[in-house]
């Protein structure tokens, strides 16, 4: 079976499907269901904490030979891979008796996270124009946010169900392998035609290094939103359990922004659009904080930090390939490993701030380590767009 032939626009809306199960679902819905399933398993925050990590430190070690697996399966085989191991992922999630087992599950999901967009970067290469790279590469990455919002209904209508919504998420990702299968191009290593091979700007090495740097402060301080935004409210605010899934709504509609963020790093520069964006990130953080049992105040936290983790997240992505342009399947890998290891690293900061500062306090610092990255902004390496790419 081939992959059919898709122009920029399909393709950029088929990657934001499969981002959207592979992010969205396999990835950040799980702190929708953190409360529902610490009343069940019974774990304490510091255990969930924990537990929240393994995903991202699975993601590091797919991340890690993911261009490798693009090279030898193509831009098909390693999505269809990133497909399966999310079946696996939810699957197990969803029969999940202990935190061992959750964290099994979790780890499997990572694994399907840390292959999938590097595998669209590759196909996009074969399928897309390299002066519309930055774009698409944007408009794929705010798929993360159809995910979340995809999760959000049966948290509502099934807030203690969260088995059953697993399972869901499951066939969701068996019908993603078969888009992966119909549509993703089989080979990684072809060149758009009209691409000039040797228009590739020259990667230095400090401007990685330092692309890495932000990165994984910026994931860091993400974590705490993604986490243990929903706990905090519940615990803390004392919102009924449905006040989670209207968060993640709020969060995932307003993160489709992020789709923007390549025009509007180009338009009026990227060191500026991360430093507003980093400073927006812990206002988010200590709103949420401050005030979370004001519904309303939490909601319009959670759609400030899901517009600015998607803008981020994307304006990471974007200059990671355009330093990396003649390796597209390599330059998401820089960024969003460095975003993992600080949400590894973050996950569990925040659960043993929780248990000895309380949620409050704990968000404060987080917020805190956001402001100086936002103020670091200077140094954040720029990039050119790509239309002289060509």
């Amino acid at each position: 079976m081939g992959s059919r032939t898709l122009n920029a626009t399909r393709y950029a809306a088929l990657g934001a499907a499969l981002i959207a199960m592979s992010y969205g679902l396999a990835r950040f819905a799980f702190g929708l269901y953190v409360p529902s399933i610490r009343a069940d398993l019974g774990l304490s925050p510091e255990i969930i904490g924990r537990v929240g990590a393994v995903p991202y430190l699975s993601f590091c070690f797919a991340s890690v030979f993911a261009a490798g697996v693009v090279d030898r399966l193509g831009a098909r085989g390693a999505a269809l891979t990133s497909c399966l191991f999310g079946v696996l992922g939810l699957l197990v999630i969803s029969q999940s008796q202990n935190a061992w087992m959750l964290a099994g599950g979790v780890f499997a999901c990572g694994i399907c996270t840390g292959l999938m967009m590097p595998a669209l970067s590759g196909g996009m290469r074969a399928a897309v124009r390299p002066a519309v790279h930055g774009r698409v590469g944007a408009i794929m990455n705010a798929g993360t946010s159809l995910g979340v919002v995809v999760s959000v209904p049966t948290a509502l209508w099934l807030a203690s169900q969260w088995r059953g919504s697993y399972v869901g998420f499951a066939l969701v990702a068996v019908f993603c392998a078969l888009l992966a299968w119909w549509f993703v191009p089989s080979s990684a290593g072809m060149e758009y035609a009209g691409e000039n091979s040797t228009g590739s700007l020259s990667t230095g090495r400090k401007a990685l290094r330092r692309l890495a740097l932000f990165s994984f402060g910026m994931g860091l301080t993400s974590s705490a939103y993604w986490v243990f935004a929903p706990d905090l409210i519940q615990s803390v605010g004392e919102l009924p359990k449905s006040s989670s899934a209207w968060l993640w709504l709020a969060l995932g509609l307003a993160g489709l922004a992020g789709g923007a963020a390549s025009d509007l790093a180009d338009r009026i520069g990227i060191a500026l659009t991360q430093g507003l964006a980093l400073a927006a990130m812990s206002a988010s953080l200590l709103t949420v904080a401050l005030w979370p049992g004001s519904l309303s105040i939490v909601l319009a936290s959670a759609a400030l930090f899901g517009a600015v983790y998607m803008m981020l997240t994307g304006i990471h992505l974007v200059t990671g390939v355009r330093l990396l342009r003649h390796h597209p399947s390599l330059g998401p890998v820089i960024p969003f490993l460095a975003i993992a290891l600080g949400q590894a690293a973050g996950s569990p900061l925040v659960g043993i701030l929780e248990t000895r500062l309380g949620y409050v306090d704990a968000f404060c610092v987080i917020a805190a380590i956001g402001v100086v990255l936002a103020l670091s902004s200077r140094w954040f390496p720029t990039t050119c767009p790509e239309d002289n790419a060509e």
